[in-house]
């Protein structure tokens, strides 16, 4: 199981990463755009997943584009998306549910797909 320790250990790794809040919850942003954030479900978000609503704590994280965002929610996982995300390319993660491996590899992947490419280039992971 991840937690938000989790999540700031490896946005904070990143280079160009900085601490901030959106709407008053925590987020982690590269040269000023966000790349992953605290999402809590509001009343409409719970209403529409109905029964499927989570009730923990939610990871929302920015990915390349559309195409990535229905190959995520492609796969089994712990990955959902809301309609007041529709047509913008995030996905939603049950943290209690992801692996520290998921929320590593998430984390990175929108971190690249905010960042400068400058910055990615200087990033290359041997």
């Amino acid at each position: 199981m991840a937690d938000w320790d989790d999540v700031d250990r490896v946005a904070a790794a990143l280079p160009g990463t900085e601490r901030g809040t959106s709407y008053g919850n925590p987020c982690w942003k590269v040269r000023g755009k966000t790349f992953v954030w605290h999402r809590p479900l509001g009343k409409k978000d719970r209403a529409d997943l109905g029964e499927d609503a989570p009730d923990g704590e939610i990871l929302a994280a920015r990915v390349d584009d559309l195409g990535e965002k229905e190959a995520i929610l492609g796969t089994p996982g712990p990955w959902f998306t809301i309609p007041h995300l529709e047509g913008f390319a995030a996905v939603l993660v049950r943290l209690d549910d992801a692996t520290t491996t998921q929320v590593a590899d998430l984390v990175l992947d929108a971190w690249r797909a905010m960042a400068p490419a400058s910055l990615v280039a200087e990033h290359r992971e041997d």
